[in-house]
């Protein structure tokens, strides 16, 4: 399985269980590697025929952004979700950092792996 990978994507929104997490905007960090066949573009050298990751960097972005999740465990279910089902993505490894919300620690987040069912 080829891997191509989008790294260090922010998105700003609305998550946190706390009061005074719920009237901000904090910034996410974004990870993806994305389980796809390259093998086709690699040869024809066509965009048709590669991962449009700019495509899918900007629909992950506007979900975020878009959504108000108490959990960073739920926004990465959800995009997930999206992703597999609107991108020719056969597996997916997400990785969501949420710099700053523990005071002793630089950021806290969630790695999760799916495939496409």
């Amino acid at each position: 399985m080829d891997i191509v990978f989008i790294s260090g994507l922010t998105a700003a929104t609305t998550i946190g269980v706390y009061n005074h997490e719920r009237d901000i905007t904090q910034n996410l960090i974004i990870d993806l590697e994305l389980g796809c066949d390259t093998k086709k573009a690699g040869l024809s050298d066509l965009f048709e025929d590669a991962l449009d990751y700019d495509a899918i960097s900007r629909r992950a972005q506007s979900f975020v952004e878009q959504t108000s999740y108490y959990l960073i465990e739920s926004v990465a279910e959800q995009l997930s979700k999206i992703l597999l089902d609107e991108f020719p993505i056969l597996e997916l490894t997400l990785k969501i950092t949420k710099p700053g919300a523990v005071d002793i620690a630089d950021a806290v987040g969630v790695i999760i792996k799916r495939k496409k069912n």
